[in-house]
């Protein structure tokens, strides 16, 4: 059986997982534990637990449970003293209160959603992503990188304060991977913050899996403002080390009033702009989803509305494997 690892987090790795777990495969999700904003921020201040945001949606995502715990995990508060929290959130929080470890955190929690492959955290130290601008700005903390959206200001550079160290069960992880999935999600607040933390560069360096990484549909304002392809491209390569040995790009129609929508909010669909000048494979499919996702008047967070399909990722990622 073919060992496959997705890193990241948020959404676009719940979509990678949910129609993944549908193949017979050996899943294992390397989650970012840097996330400051949301539910998950206000827990991590008020509470000084790892933030659990990012593990939840991959727990759900290979949960074999049944609905009512999906749904449970799910809910998000829409009035009262828990506005705007997720019930899974303050679920993992409790449980680390009660808990020896955060391995036992995952253990348990696995265990309740019955999920089909590993949830693992990149680390259990807790840090902060930070961003340098190239106009010498400093932003500390993923919320606030992720609220900045000056246009012309690009990350410099992205790094952890304080440095942390990988979990064990990580580099091992990638170490054994067949192939692993980079991507979709935010370029400098889902993807790289995983590979800043200390041995993960060095693991993926080593490791003899091949890597797949899915480009983004659009683009994102304060981080990727005006990036194509080759942008995004360039600056994985940098954190990352290596190059991808594949490249997943749309090439679906995106409806017009979707285009609209984001051409209200500064972003764009990503330009294809490559000529030849990836050396590893491209694949060019119909990727996203027909189903427009709506915003949750409690959610406190700006998402989007155009997602990558689950089950068309997990058709072609089956396609490279076999």
């Amino acid at each position: 059986m073919k060992k496959i690892t997705v890193l990241g987090g948020g959404t676009g790795t719940f979509i990678v997982l949910s129609g993944l777990k549908e193949y017979p495969f050996e899943l294992s999700a390397i989650i970012t534990m840097m996330d400051s904003g949301g539910s998950t921020g206000r827990l991590r201040d008020q509470l000084g637990v790892l933030p659990p945001g990012d593990l939840r949606q991959s727990l759900i995502a290979l949960s074999e449970a049944s609905l009512l715990w999906r749904k449970l995990f799910l809910y998000r508060f829409e009035a009262g003293d828990f506005i705007g929290h997720n019930f899974g959130n303050i679920f993992l929080s409790a449980l680390e209160k009660v808990s020896k470890d955060y391995k036992e955190v995952i253990k348990t929690a696995s265990f309740i959603l019955k999920t089909k492959g590993k949830v693992i955290p990149v680390t259990f130290d807790k840090t902060n992503l930070v961003a340098k601008y190239a106009n010498g700005k400093i932003l500390k903390g993923e919320s606030m990188i992720d609220a900045n959206i000056e246009k012309e200001n690009k990350i410099q550079e992205a790094y952890l304060e304080p440095k942390a160290n990988a979990n064990p069960e990580a580099l091992k992880t990638i170490e054994k991977s067949d192939y692993i999935v980079i991507g979709p999600g935010d370029l400098y607040t889902s993807l790289i913050p995983v590979l800043l933390v200390d041995g993960i560069k060095e693991a993926l360096q080593k490791t003899k899996a091949k890597i797949i990484f899915v480009v983004n549909l659009m683009t994102k304002l304060g981080q990727t403002h005006n990036y194509k392809i080759s942008d995004h491209l360039q600056d994985l390569e940098k954190y990352l080390g290596r190059s991808p040995n594949f490249l997943l790009i749309n090439k679906g129609k995106i409806p017009e009033n979707i285009i609209e929508w984001y051409q209200d909010h500064e972003e764009e669909v990503v330009i294809d702009d490559l000529n030849n000048s990836f050396f590893g494979k491209v694949i060019k499919e119909n990727l996203i989803s027909s189903t427009v996702f709506d915003k949750v008047d409690s959610d406190r967070l700006s998402r989007s509305v155009l997602r990558h399909s689950s089950k068309k990722l997990a058709r072609i990622i089956n396609k490279i494997i076999s």
